[in-house]
């Protein structure tokens, strides 16, 4: 990892500068990079022409503001929660705006899923609050996919499972999983290290929580498995123990990105089947509308994030040093699950 200062360039016609003001890191943001080439998470904010296939800029999720527009469709001042790079500022190609947002219709982003490239004003956004802002930049996003997940399981009627099984149980997007499957009476089994088994179970979501060294615990019955580890011997022990009773296995994420299964190992059907969770996105816009979609998710998002707060913890990590500090604690795989990290490059975080 390294950090690059740049030139401030002058904007071309159309287009509006963006001051990141703040951002959330979480091992989220190391799955992003984990499968960035497959995803092409990489492609969304390609460095300089002579470090493009050698570096690349980590996606975030966080706060900016419009310091400059030659565009119509966003005016200086404005707020905007989206997408954005472990950077100071980006600049953007405003186009298909509405009263909520707009999206950045830069040629370079033109094939990437939509869901990424939209940038909603948070003066209109229902979901916005200003005091829970920290809580939409760590959670909104990971619980959004935790929501899609869970939906992805209903509109597929559980594959007849009687329990789903997660594995790093404790990470966000999987406790996401849990809040949601306990609020409908799925049984869920939450796998996770020794050192993170009491901060799991105190969470109350889970029906069972067992760590990675006691996978002979779990019942033998239909299942799901949702995969957010991307740890290769998690996998097939997982896979091993529910032969012939597993009806779906899920890749979400990487939290134990450098952690593969030993070679000639193969892992018992079924295969492993990636969720991007902007398909289910416009499956659900299809069958419900936008509308519909957003109030259901809406709804649900309100119970969670009163719930997070009871066990949440923000830390706010200002400037390249401590934001560096914060990308290797996270890179190493060993943070407070508790934690949630608010970062500004450079220390703008008020």
């Amino acid at each position: 990892m390294r950090v690059v200062p740049s030139d401030e360039s002058a904007l071309e016609n159309g287009q509006t500068r963006i001051r990141v003001e703040a951002f959330a890191l979480s091992t989220n943001n190391i799955t992003y990079a984990v499968f960035g080439d497959v995803m092409r998470y990489w492609d969304f904010f390609p460095p300089a022409a002579e470090a493009v296939g050698l570096w690349g800029r980590v996606p975030v999720w966080g706060f900016g503001e419009v310091v400059e527009s030659r565009s119509p469709f966003l005016e200086t001042g404005e707020r905007l929660y989206g997408y954005y790079p472990m950077a100071a500022e980006l600049v953007i190609t405003p186009g298909r705006s509405d009263a909520t947002g707009v999206s950045d219709v830069a040629p370079h982003r033109a094939e990437m899923a939509g869901a990424y490239s939209r940038y909603v004003r948070c003066a209109a956004d229902p979901l916005y609050r200003a005091d829970l802002e920290f809580q939409h930049m760590l959670l909104y996003p990971l619980f959004f996919t935790s929501f899609l997940i869970d939906d992805f399981l209903l509109d597929n009627n559980g594959f007849g499972a009687e329990q789903i099984v997660v594995s790093s149980a404790s990470s966000k997007t999987a406790i996401g999983v849990a809040h949601l499957a306990k609020q409908r009476g799925a049984p869920v089994v939450g796998l996770t290290s020794s050192a993170n088994r009491s901060f799991t179970e105190s969470l109350a979501v889970y029906d069972e929580v067992h760590t990675y060294d006691a996978l002979s615990a779990v019942q033998i019955r239909p299942s799901v498995y949702i995969d957010i580890t991307g740890n290769g011997d998690v996998l097939h022990a997982v896979h091993t123990r529910l032969e012939g009773v597993l009806g779906h296995s899920m890749a979400v994420g990487g939290t134990h990105w450098d952690h593969q299964a030993a070679p000639g190992i193969n892992v018992p059907e079924p295969s492993p089947a990636f969720f991007f969770a902007p398909l289910q996105i416009s499956k659900r816009r299809q069958d419900w509308g936008a509308g519909e979609l957003d109030r259901r998710l809406g709804a649900a998002w309100d119970h969670y994030v009163t719930w997070t707060n009871e066990w949440i913890e923000f830390r706010e990590a200002h400037g390249d040093e401590a934001v560096i500090a914060v990308y290797q604690e996270l890179l190493a795989g060993h943070p407070d699950p508790r934690a949630g990290c608010i970062c500004a490059l450079p220390a703008t975080i008020a």
